[in-house]
């Protein structure tokens, strides 16, 4: 998987060493992190783009995001892509939460599906948080789940 910052620097080493690094400047600056996860897709004419972020919220100090694009080509169902969505992010958040634990740095996995049962994305609503919350992070969904809803559907 490549990383990136916003601006669109690569980053050159594995994306749990650029993570603690990020935390140990941003707590030598004095700043209180909160990280947050998510990943947003969209369908193209050759498969589905991904995007999965992760955001680092600094208290009251603004904050940044890593940015991982992906792409795949088999079509899929909404509920499926929403799944896999949760999937990209869980899988992330697993990868990280030892340096996050390590660091005392709070962590959300935000999933882009509403909790409005009107919308179709709401399909994937039960399977989405059961899987969040079963691995033991914290859950968000539409509309506070920006990560996801914002930032990732900012970048794919």
């Amino acid at each position: 998987m490549k990383w990136r910052r916003f601006d669109g620097t690569t980053i050159d080493m594995p994306i749990s060493q650029a993570v603690e690094v990020a935390l140990v400047r941003e707590t030598e600056l004095g700043n209180k992190l909160k990280v947050c996860i998510g990943t947003d897709s969209e369908v193209r004419q050759d498969g589905v783009e991904f995007a999965t972020v992760i955001v680092f919220l600094r208290e009251k100090k603004g904050g940044f995001m890593y940015i991982c694009n992906q792409h795949r080509t088999k079509s899929m169902s909404l509920k499926e892509r929403m799944i896999i969505e949760v999937s990209m992010s869980v899988d992330i958040a697993y990868h990280l939460c030892n340096v996050l634990d390590k660091h005392h740095v709070e962590l959300e996995v935000h999933a882009d599906i509403n909790t409005d049962p009107h919308f179709k994305s709401n399909e994937a609503l039960r399977e989405a948080m059961g899987y969040i919350l079963g691995m033991g992070f914290v859950f968000k969904a539409k509309p506070n789940a920006f990560a996801s809803s914002y930032c990732a559907d900012k970048v794919i």
